[in-house]
């Protein structure tokens, strides 16, 4: 390999690094490769769906139960927080039938 071959590989690595990203091989079936490819672009993209899905591998892979709260969590993420929903109803005691 020449140099101008090495310089070009150094200084797309170092511009991977500085997005906080890095080169690596993994050993795998090949029946998974497209499977392992979108998962490594997924959580290469670093938002909130990577963070859920880095979650869900992390816990699959620990194997422990899930955390306590995951539904209180979810419903304070929830767009009607702060809204001022009545959610009581008037109590009837509904009509008389005759048996």
């Amino acid at each position: 390999m020449g140099s101008s071959q090495k310089r070009a590989i150094q200084n797309y690595r170092a511009r991977l690094s500085e997005r906080g990203l890095a080169r690596f091989e993994v050993l795998g079936r090949d029946t998974d490769r497209d499977l392992i490819r979108s998962l490594a672009r997924r959580l290469a993209e670093d938002g909130a769906d990577a963070a859920r899905l880095r979650a869900a591998v992390s816990q699959t892979i620990a194997g422990e139960p899930p955390r306590k709260g995951g539904i209180l969590a979810a419903l304070r993420r929830s767009p009607l927080v702060g809204t001022d929903l009545d959610l009581n109803r008037p109590r009837e005691e509904g009509r008389k039938v005759e048996i």
